[in-house]
């Protein structure tokens, strides 16, 4: 571009001088895509965007939650908050003061902010505008401003993005790992997990307790073990029972599902022994909310509990007693209760929680019982009685799962060991089969419902090796029968 005299030059300049100027503004509004407005809710504090100045350096830091621990935060109309649970509410939301990274040095992390150069964003300032400010993705960014990248927190310092270093549950060199090998599964990126550490995974999408004392005591049912020849190569119980078996629920952020599990246990086998009489799904918030006995709804409780609740007291159906849309408010209190009828049965003396459901007819079942970890056993039960439940341990890469026949891979056995967890985790099996496995090899499989929603692993389920113990879903295999009177 040629110019004609130093007049045109600069007005040149400073057009693009406003150019960037406006874009420059747009890339900070940006930085709230991971942030919140006032006005905003969840919970009990208000999500609002990033933005700068002296806060947490007047007010001071605060360990654990502190919510008097804020400040007024005028610019957005809205309180920020200096204490350490300011970055750590249970659904990635973020309601620190700006400065909150660069002033409160967190005790569990003595190097909150780690070089930049071991992340995969650069730090550039260039020598025509030399605006003193951090570069990503073609944005410039002002000191002190803090972006998200997946589960970590980045702030601009000194030209500088110095960011946390979490372990993230979505990690793509990790699926990009297990996809470009033949593992006979496949990973995939999910949006409901994005965000979230790995260990906000193992701690708020898992929440079965490992099998107490009196659980693994439990005498197995001793049955003559059958031959090969009774089973097809494939079962699926919704095919032998259709509209009888229910499908996968969503427990989202609630570490609960011991009562998920439980609770479509025992409605399909209600369902199969009633004959169809009753159809309806149980409850998992009933028992969340109500069976508190040792149990601690959704930040974990244990299998034998939630079947002790489900023979003592009962469940109403789950349109009945719904999901709640935010576990942690005080919504959360049982809103059921029952008294026996002196014939062995219980009746609601409550109305639903959902008012427009009228039916609050109260489901019980029979002591529950333990199932061989043979194989053969287990089918066997499966195709004559219906679904059972299984306890199994989750691995780092389990969360990924998209299809195909499961494995644990020990993708992160290389890694340092907070890239390598597990945890306790409740499921339900439904049925088995053969197919294509690690290295193409013919591989027998389970069946079964997750607790993650459809848009997880094969519309819900997940299929994983078996006759191997995998993940340790063979070892704890518990059924019950529903409590029907001749009255039902």
């Amino acid at each position: 571009m040629m110019f004609k005299d130093q007049q045109q030059l600069v007005l040149f300049y400073l057009v693009l001088t406003e150019i960037f100027l406006a874009k420059h503004s747009f890339a900070e509004w940006n930085l709230t895509l991971n942030f919140y407005s006032a006005g905003e809710q969840i919970g009990v504090r208000t999500k609002r965007a990033v933005g700068e100045g002296n806060y947490c350096r007047v007010r001071g830091c605060c360990p654990n939650r502190d919510d008097d621990c804020s400040f007024p935060y005028l610019e957005k109309n809205a309180t920020c908050y200096c204490d350490f649970f300011c970055d750590n509410e249970r659904f990635g939301s973020v309601d620190c003061c700006p400065d909150f990274w660069t002033v409160c040095n967190r005790g569990d992390s003595p190097n909150p902010y780690p070089d930049v150069t071991k992340h995969p964003f650069p730090t550039m300032v260039t020598s025509v505008w030399d605006p003193a400010s951090c570069f990503r993705d073609g944005e410039f960014y002002k000191e002190d401003s803090i972006i998200k990248d997946n589960c970590n927190y980045c702030v601009c310092i000194e030209k500088q993005w110095k960011c946390t270093e979490h372990v993230c549950l979505v990690r793509s060199e990790l699926i990009q790992h297990i996809n470009s090998r033949d593992y006979g599964w496949e990973a995939d990126n999910y949006s409901q997990f994005w965000g979230m550490t790995l260990d906000d995974g193992i701690k708020y999408r898992l929440g079965t307790l490992p099998p107490s004392p009196a659980l693994l005591g439990m005498n197995e049912m001793a049955e003559q073990e059958p031959s090969e020849d009774e089973f097809p190569l494939f079962f699926q119980a919704s095919y032998k029972w259709p509209d009888w078996i229910h499908g996968p629920l969503d427990q989202k952020n609630c570490a609960a599902s011991w009562a998920f599990s439980t609770a479509t246990v025992a409605a399909d086998r209600i369902a199969i022994q009633s004959q169809g009489h009753f159809r309806a799904n149980l409850s998992p918030q009933n028992l969340i909310s109500c069976a508190i006995k040792d149990q601690h709804g959704c930040d974990g409780g244990s299998i034998d509990r939630a079947w002790w609740y489900l023979r003592k007291r009962g469940l109403v159906s789950f349109a009945c007693y719904p999901l709640l849309v935010d576990q942690y408010n005080g919504d959360s209190n049982c809103q059921m209760s029952s008294v026996p009828d002196g014939r062995g049965k219980r009746h609601a003396t409550r109305p639903c929680p959902n008012s427009v459901e009228k039916s609050n007819y109260i489901y019980q079942c029979t002591p529950p019982y333990r199932i061989s970890s043979k194989e053969k056993e287990i089918m066997k039960e499966i195709m004559e009685n219906g679904p059972v439940q299984a306890i199994m341990q989750v691995h780092e890469d389990f969360f990924l799962y998209k299809t195909g026949i499961y494995k644990h891979t020990n993708a992160a056995k290389d890694k340092p060991e907070q890239y390598r967890r597990k945890g306790t985790h409740s499921v339900k099996i439904t049925g088995w089969g053969e197919g294509k496995g690690h290295n193409g090899k013919k591989q027998k499989f389970w069946i079964a419902a997750n607790s993650w929603g459809k848009s997880w692993g094969e519309n819900g389920y997940f299929r994983i090796v078996r006759g191997e113990n995998e993940c340790d879903i063979e070892k704890m295999i518990i059924a019950a029968w529903g409590h029907l009177t001749n009255v039902d």
